[in-house]
């Protein structure tokens, strides 16, 4: 791996990973039709926790706050004072209880978890589930006339939200387009729809960047260090680009205009859809 391609990776994963356009699908699709190298799985769990501090920037104060809201909302639990609380819990603790809610659909999804990442092995099944990203962008784009919140959003709205997010693993597919138009279509408000994706997607990073550490301790994954250097300045290129990435997302969301990226995705699946069968 040379700089270059270690740089245009983390590009491509800061991009991807926040605007709906599926990261994983145009990886994918570079690698096949540009002859892009393939990113080992330790480079690809560190891009990804590059773009997790991205999201932690991006969000400090709700992440603060939801760190202090969860250890008040266990020492409550667990008091005498605690249980005779009855009024609606601060919007931190009931924030951290939503993500939590939506993150249990992974756990059904990590026995097949080999089988879903096998399908990117077809670029003509990620142009098409490009195509179906775009349709989620444009009809929930369109649908969009909620106003829930953190203080309105239920256990079964954070629950579906999750089960979008599983069902977001096929390659191709945009976790964030998915994951945003799910909570637009349940009736969150834009900006809430945005925040919960951003913020759902932590445990699900930190819980494969943590795995990811323990198979390099056990020795089950050999790191060469003459790597090293290329795997940091590609991580320092997608958190950056990914902060800003997210600034867009929120900023076009806010102003109604999220189903724009409904073209590019139909245009780039089209695209890569005729090209699989014509390049072989």
């Amino acid at each position: 791996m040379t700089f270059l391609m270690a740089i245009l990776l983390g590009l491509v994963q800061g991009v991807a990973e926040f605007l709906p356009i599926s990261s994983s699908g145009h990886l994918t699709l570079l690698q096949h039709f540009f002859g892009m190298e393939e990113v080992d799985n330790l480079y690809n769990i560190l891009l990804h926790f590059a773009t997790l501090i991205a999201v932690c920037i991006a969000y400090r104060k709700d992440i603060a706050e939801m760190i202090v809201e969860f250890f008040r909302g266990l020492a409550a639990l667990f008091s005498r004072r605690g249980a005779r609380e009855t009024g609606r819990p601060p919007e931190g603790r009931r924030l951290v209880l939503l993500v939590i809610v939506g993150t249990l659909p992974l756990f059904v999804i990590l026995p097949i978890e080999g089988l879903v990442e096998g399908l990117g092995g077809s670029p003509a099944f990620v142009s098409v589930m490009l195509l179906v990203t775009g349709c989620l962008l444009f009809f929930s784009d369109r649908l969009a006339r909620g106003s829930k919140t953190v203080r309105t959003a239920t256990v079964k709205d954070a629950l579906l939200v999750g089960v979008a997010q599983g069902i977001a693993t096929v390659p191709g597919l945009s976790r964030s387009g998915t994951t945003i138009s799910a909570g637009m279509v349940l009736g969150f408000d834009r900006k809430f729809a945005v925040r919960y994706s951003f913020l759902l997607s932590l445990p699900a990073v930190l819980g494969a960047t943590l795995l990811k550490v323990v198979d390099v301790a056990t020795g089950e994954v050999e790191v060469d260090l003459a790597l090293l250097p290329k795997y940091i300045v590609g991580m320092i290129v997608a958190g950056v680009v990914g902060y800003f990435a997210i600034q867009l997302v929120k900023l076009l969301a806010d102003k109604g205009k999220f189903g724009k990226f409904a073209y590019y995705c139909w245009i780039a699946g089209a695209v890569a859809l005729v090209a699989s069968f014509v390049i072989r």
